[in-house]
């Protein structure tokens, strides 16, 4: 079974493995002259090793809409919720060899 949403006039279907999404407490980011790289990771307590869950290759043009649509989310969820705080970084490296990026 999928599901079909619509957004400015274009059908987009979801079916239900896509729909129940993967878990994600860490984003790594790295960059070409021509793509974003978001590799979303899961990390577990305890557990020196991580596994990318999904990886999602964008335009920068592409980079640049999503950041404004998440911060535009994120200030609508603030002001619903409060300030989500910030916790402490654990250190994590940022980048696998490729150009610096930034989680």
């Amino acid at each position: 079974m999928s599901e079909d949403k619509k957004k400015d006039g274009l059908n987009i279907e979801l079916s239900e493995e896509i729909a129940e999404g993967k878990y994600s407490n860490l984003a790594i980011i790295n960059h070409s002259p021509s793509e974003f790289i978001l590799d979303f990771i899961q990390m577990m307590p305890g557990v020196p090793k991580a596994k990318v869950k999904s990886r999602i290759i964008l335009t920068p043009q592409h980079a640049k809409r999503l950041m404004k649509a998440l911060a535009e989310n994120i200030s609508k969820f603030e002001n619903q919720n409060g300030e989500i705080k910030n916790l402490e970084s654990n250190n994590l490296p940022l980048n696998f060899g490729g150009p610096a990026g930034q989680a």
